[in-house]
């Protein structure tokens, strides 16, 4: 029997046989980015990482290293807790690819394959679930370091554009793990090579601990790091001082790998799928 005799129900409908419009791409966006809040909802055991993390790091580097690296540690709060918006946004972010990894494995997206979806509305509500969890663990971050003792010192507006370049950056990596998690065939491998990106990023910029004392060549890496910019402009923007600089750094980071990744995410998964 040809395809042309069979019913509309038996014969798989998509993006190549419905012209999907914006309205469309709007619906499938927000009915995907329910189904994964939904996902959270039944499992919550999947924020753990956004709600526990950030209070983890906070009392590790706190207690830990911050009498060493600074004469008190609110003076180590001031200056580490600014930096670890930053890096809360990558850790988050390099999650993703996990989880897309996993739903190709379970088979979640031969069920999309027949829906008369656009192809990148899967993506985008990953992103969009992926912006309110590092929302609400950014609210968890702020509000446990100011129970420690942070000092918001310039105000509010410029608070939250600390967390929103934060955020900004942290969606950019999104792509980029995004883009491992169809490449590699397994969600261990994901994490494996997540862990090899952000380890070096993390550590090897000025985050934790200022730079000076680094080796030359590490400083090197510093400077070029964006997690060096991005926590130096949060710093800015929480203590006071210049920005424009930084900021700068972590806009062009941000637009370039967005810019790059975004195209690159979106057709691997057309190829996929």
């Amino acid at each position: 029997m040809s395809a042309a005799t069979l019913s509309p129900a038996t014969v798989p409908l998509t993006t190549d046989d419905v012209r999907i419009g914006p309205r469309a791409a709007l619906r499938h966006i927000g009915a995907l980015t329910r189904r994964n809040l939904m996902r959270i909802k039944a499992d919550p055991e999947s924020m753990l990482d956004a709600l526990l993390v950030p209070i983890i790091f906070t009392v590790l580097f706190v207690y830990v290293f911050g009498g060493a690296m600074f004469p008190t540690r609110q003076e180590y709060i001031q200056y580490m807790i600014p930096g670890l918006l930053g890096t809360t946004g990558l850790n988050l972010a390099m999650a993703v690819g996990t989880g897309l990894n996993s739903d190709f494995q379970t088979g979640v997206m031969d069920r999309f394959r027949t829906l008369p979806i656009g192809r990148s509305a899967v993506l985008v509500s990953k992103m969009a679930a992926e912006l309110l969890r590092g929302l609400v663990s950014f609210t968890i971050l702020i509000s446990f370091s100011m129970i420690l003792g942070l000092e918001i010192k310039t105000g509010v507006l410029q608070l939250l554009g600390a967390v929103g370049l934060s955020l900004l950056f942290g969606m950019s990596i999104v792509w980029i793990s995004m883009l491992l998690g169809m490449a590699l065939r397994s969600a261990q491998a994901v994490q494996g090579v997540s862990m090899l990106v952000i380890m070096p990023l993390q550590f090897g910029s000025s985050i934790f601990a200022p730079t000076g004392t680094m080796p030359g060549w590490l400083q090197t890496f510093t400077e070029y790091n964006p997690l060096s910019a991005l926590a130096d402009a949060c710093r800015s923007l929480i203590n006071g001082g210049a920005l424009t600089h930084s900021v700068t750094i972590v806009l062009v980071w941000s637009v370039g790998i967005t810019a790059i990744t975004a195209p690159l995410a979106v057709a691997r998964f057309r190829k996929r799928t």
